[in-house]
């Protein structure tokens, strides 16, 4: 076994000493949804269009910037990169046309993250299927083989799409999402999973739609697999697992009448159309189409509107592609007809709806479609082939099997697909936070309960107070996590995406520099995820290039950890100058002035700490010889999401958990054996939260160590403890420190002037 292969057992995740692993996460980066070359955030109408000349190489960040942004995650505690790509990057010039420059470029970021100790699991990202219709994930060319013209997505509202808004600036927050419930995701999602079933009609290259998307997705996510086999240093041990397709969605399978709103249907936004409407509007013609808001107690009808595509149709009409990419469609598949047309749903030359059930029901069997069927058949069967093709090339890859979003899991336990070697991974988002882009202290919703039909009312489902949010979103996730359990057999559970808004309460923080709102959000959810009982998350982004004006420059959503335009928690420049069984000793050295600015030079081990050092937060203490930093109120939270967390525990975790407000981290664990020498457990332990002059450390029993772990020149501070076997318990007490601003001068000592001079092996 390598030395840092991760394996599972049972539903644990462990290191090759036997430990057992908790993943701390972050997304790698939100970046990777756009192309590189040219600079296309979703802001940007120019050139959108030519999707075949695209690059992503330079996705997520530039080889020689990699560095900056890996030290950066490493000094702040994460472990594991959930490493984004899309089928774009891989195929975007046409079917079977692979981009080897990007391949070869992400070989070499996966490396850089290597050094830097990093684990990685590969996600295939999308968003409402593609750039084209409003998200990210497939190339261009896959819409044209769907018979969709995506130039004609705006006139008749198929997709919501920012890069064609008349004012990208006014792109409505979080609308991107309704696409799922327009006709394009609507269209392209019931083909890629159940085209033969639903357009048997819809054949190209002697394959239904089906089976040829399907392919040529699994055949690029295995190309990519094998390049990273054929480097020779990254499989197992760095690139342990892939996750499947990201955030699936059922299309219009199982969809009880085309003429309403399903019940399931929690998000309403702007023009919500039935899926009737939908593809009324996408053949040209003008509906009458309702439309809501969302508001603090949800979603509410606001109105209605025209909805006139004035004859324009989202149907593509000529053969130009099929003759560009080389296809061949079969004539029993007419372009600039309505695929649903073509299969008797209903009547273009009377606009008369034929049969509003016809996908209410398996058209072989007559079984009922649920979510959870779709979810047991046709989404298990993709899942499958993709299973099948990475471990093709990546034998011993952990699969990270992602259901669609907030639905019953598929029942696998017991059952053939009860791998072993498989972690559940669940998203969750807190949605009246997300959609409101607010903080509310006073009260939220069980929006899980409510989903799972648990209050007899919406109104009971209504959490009052902060303890009350905070103790809701954890059994959220905990109720999340047992369903997995329930359902899909003894697996660990990571939320391979959870996270905030930065840009709340109408970019408040941006204006004051307060960011206690986001502090308070961002705690709750690593309070929720902390006592789950999950085996760790992968948070809700890093973006290298977010900026407060358009955030993470894709449709106006600003979730990432870092902005260029705020201050960072600085890389702190301690170094060990003495070390014995009993004390180290640490000293810190003067951090630089220098900023982030927007483009870097090449990184290397000799520049990095000026490349990464900011003004520190709380930086006062000059006696030391330091030169005072200016105190600049904003650090995006830091507080919240920089926090101590297990690593490594020799036997069973407990439980763990980290109360901001008194900055006090609990830990217990149950062990049947004691610690190895070179196998103890390890934690964590954030410097700003626990400065040597400000730290308590107590222990049930055992010895225990707090020194600074140096990987590519970064530090990280971790508590190591040697305990015995049996229950063991660990409480660490550090720094109080005002949540959300800078800290005044006056209220605290130096964050870069802290110095360690008894750290005492007790």
């Amino acid at each position: 076994m390598g030395k840092f292969r991760l394996t599972i057992d049972g539903g644990t995740i462990r290191d090759p000493t036997g430990r057992e692993v908790t993943i701390r996460g972050i997304n790698v980066a939100g970046d990777s949804k756009q192309p590189y070359t040219p600079d296309l955030p979703s802001h940007i109408s120019d050139g959108f269009f030519e999707g075949d000349s695209v690059s992503f190489v330079g996705r997520p960040f530039p080889v020689e910037e990699a560095p900056l942004h890996f030290a950066r995650l490493k000094r702040w505690g994460y472990n594991t990169l959930r490493y984004l790509f899309t089928w774009e990057a891989i195929e975007h010039a046409g079917p079977g046309i692979y981009d080897e420059d990007w391949m070869q470029h992400t070989v070499a970021v996966l490396r850089l993250a290597k050094d830097f100790g990093f684990h990685v699991f590969m996600d295939p990202h999308q968003d409402v299927w593609s750039r084209f219709s409003g998200g990210s994930g497939a190339p261009m060319w896959t819409l044209y083989a769907c018979g969709l013209n995506p130039r004609s997505f705006a006139a008749t509202e198929a997709a919501l799409v920012q890069n064609q808004w008349p004012d990208p600036a006014a792109f409505p927050k979080m609308i991107w999402s309704t696409n799922y419930n327009r006709m394009a995701c609507q269209v392209i999602f019931t083909i890629f999973f159940a085209g033969r079933d639903f357009a048997p009609k819809a054949i190209i290259d002697g394959l239904n739609i089906q089976d040829y998307l399907q392919g040529h997705f699994f055949a690029a996510c295995k190309h990519l697999a094998q390049r990273l086999h054929e480097a020779g240093d990254l499989e197992d041990d760095v690139v342990f697992g892939w996750e499947s397709f990201n955030e699936p969605n059922r299309g219009m399978i199982g969809l009880p009448d085309l003429t309403a709103i399903p019940s399931d249907q929690k998000l309403q936004k702007g023009t919500s159309p039935t899926a009737w409407q939908a593809i009324l509007t996408g053949s040209g013609r003008a509906c009458e189409i309702e439309t809501w808001e969302f508001g603090r107690l949800g979603p509410y009808r606001s109105g209605s509107i025209l909805v006139d595509p004035q004859g324009e149709s989202a149907w593509l009409a000529t053969d130009e592609y099929d003759r560009r990419y080389g296809w061949k469609r079969d004539p029993g598949w007419k372009l600039g007809e309505c695929i649903w047309a073509q299969h008797g749903v209903w009547d273009p030359s009377q606009d008369t709806l034929l049969k509003k059930n016809y996908f209410a029901n398996h058209p072989k069997t007559g079984e009922k479609l649920t979510y959870e069927i779709f979810t047991n058949t046709y989404f298990m069967d993709f899942y499958r082939r993709y299973r099948d093709a990475i471990r093709s090339v990546h034998h011993h890859a952990i699969m990270f099997c992602q259901p669609p979003v907030l639905e019953l899991p598929p029942s696998l336990k017991g059952t053939a697909d009860d791998d072993s070697q498989m972690i559940y991974a669940p998203h969750f988002y807190d949605g009246v936070t997300l959609m409101t882009k607010s903080w509310n202290r006073y009260w939220n919703i069980d929006v899980f309960g409510l989903l799972r039909g648990r209050y007899s009312s919406p109104v009971f489902a209504i959490k009052i107070g902060e303890t009350a949010i905070r103790n809701c979103l954890r059994d959220q996730l905990a109720a999340i996590r047992q369903e997995g359990l329930d359902h899909m057999g003894e697996h660990p559970c990571v939320f391979t995406e959870i996270g905030i808004p930065f840009d709340l309460n109408d970019r408040h923080a941006y204006k004051t520099g307060d960011y206690s709102s986001q502090c308070m959000a961002m705690d709750a959810n690593h309070f929720a995820i902390e006592g789950s009982g999950a085996n760790g998350f992968s948070l809700w982004v890093y973006m290298s290039k977010n900026v407060h004006q358009w955030g993470d420059h894709w449709n106006g959503e600003d979730l990432s950890i870092f902005s260029v335009d705020d201050k960072t928690l600085a890389l702190t420049q301690s170094r060990l100058l003495s070390a014995n069984d009993s004390t180290s000793t640490l000293t810190a050295l003067p951090s630089s002035d220098k900023t982030p600015q927007p483009a870097f030079t090449t990184v290397t081990p000799s520049n990095l700490h000026d490349k990464l050092a900011t003004p520190s937060m709380t930086s006062s203490d000059t006696a030391s010889g330091l030169a005072e930093p200016p105190i600049k109120p904003g650090h995006r939270a830091a507080e919240a999401f920089i926090r101590p967390s297990p690593v490594f525990t020799t036997g069973a975790l407990q439980s763990h958990g980290f109360d901001l407000r008194t900055c006090t981290f609990t830990l217990t664990l149950s062990a049947t054996r004691p610690t190895e020498q070179d196998a103890p457990t390890e934690v964590i332990l954030p410097e700003y939260h626990f400065p040597a002059h400000a730290t308590d450390v107590d222990v049930s029993g055992g010895k225990w160590s707090v020194s600074l772990d140096s990987i590519e020149d970064v530090q990280v501070q971790k508590l190591r403890w040697w305990h015995g076997h049996g229950e063991q318990t660990l409480t660490v007490k550090g720094l109080v420190r005002r949540i959300g601003r800078t800290t005044e001068p006056e209220q605290d000592e130096g964050y870069l002037a802290q110095i360690w001079e008894t750290c005492v092996v007790m």
